[in-house]
């Protein structure tokens, strides 16, 4: 059996939170007020709005997922307290990423706690570092700061970026300064917006990765089997090599659309990509970036329907 690994997913009790002034809440049946409006942020049969370990797990079974990397959101709140507890309960199964308060000063002490409390990764919102006084820059001595510390200790960074190009030069201020940080990069880029391949050669360095979290979001217009999301693969491991893509499903709120398997079972029907290609894409590469050994016997169950 192939191994699958997801190398970006949520998880959350509860939304309670403000991102730009403006709140985001748990409601009924799955919905969440999202920035002045009702949108549906789970599927609709989670009527509690908790987002858990325990469901994710269900579905990961069902879709014969090894393993999978949560990674945080400041539309989701700060996770850190159950998220460190899902690690401490499922440690083969999750590796789970901090996140810092980086809108305000002192988020390095921040970092220094989540990894004296045995985080392995941290997380960064790169597209939400907006705030009143203008955008918290990635390359500014509080954020260096914080990534020497995180290189030294060998933590792992995931991070997603602004739209397009604008934090591309940063990231390459910091990678310079910090040849040894271990880098994922999520949403492919931002993979339907002009200038995501920018985002992509930032994997020509030897410690970044990209990850695809997002992308049946991104090409959600002309849904299931994403032949756009192949193309998009295929033109970035043209670039920088398959080696250095991973998968990821952005999971809960992808699959309110679609089911946590259809999330890549396109591309293990694909005829465009080989069957070392998707190896490499679906699981392997994670393991290896991640440092993810978990072997586990995940049989197929047949549907109903079947």
């Amino acid at each position: 059996m192939m191994k699958i690994i997801d190398a970006h997913s949520h998880l959350w009790l509860r939304q309670d939170t403000m991102v730009n002034g403006q709140p985001i809440l748990t409601l009924e049946n799955g919905r969440s007020l999202f920035m002045g409006e009702v949108r549906q942020m789970l599927p609709p049969f989670l009527i509690d709005g908790r987002n858990t370990a325990e469901v994710f797990l269900s579905n990961m079974d069902y879709a014969q997922v090894t393993a999978a990397v949560v990674v945080q959101e400041f539309i989701d709140g700060i996770q850190n307290d159950y998220l460190a507890d899902v690690q401490k309960r499922y440690p083969s199964r999750f590796l789970v990423c901090g996140m810092c308060e980086y809108r305000k000063p002192g988020y390095l002490e921040q970092a220094r706690q989540l990894i004296a409390g045995g985080f392995r990764a941290l997380a960064i919102p790169g597209h939400r570092l907006q705030t009143p006084e203008g955008r918290v820059m990635l390359t500014c001595s509080e954020m260096m700061d914080m990534f020497r510390l995180m290189e030294k200790q060998g933590i792992i960074l995931s991070i997603t970026l602004e739209d397009g190009v604008l934090q591309v030069p940063e990231m390459e201020e910091v990678i310079q300064e910090c040849p040894d940080l271990k880098i994922a990069i999520g949403h492919f880029g931002m993979v339907t917006v002009t200038g995501w391949i920018e985002q992509i050669r930032l994997a020509r360095h030897k410690n970044v990765m990209i990850e695809s979290g997002g992308i049946t979001w991104l090409f959600n217009s002309e849904f299931y089997p994403f032949d756009g999301a192949i193309r998009a693969i295929l033109e970035a491991a043209s670039e920088v090599g398959m080696e250095k893509l991973m998968w990821g499903s952005d999971y809960p709120r992808t699959i309110t659309a679609i089911t946590y398997r259809m999330s890549y079972d396109f591309i293990l029907k694909s005829r465009e990509m080989s069957i070392r290609d998707k190896e490499l894409f679906l699981g392997l590469n994670a393991a290896r970036f991640y440092g993810i050994e978990t072997e586990i016997n995940l049989p197929y169950i047949k549907n109903m329907s079947e």
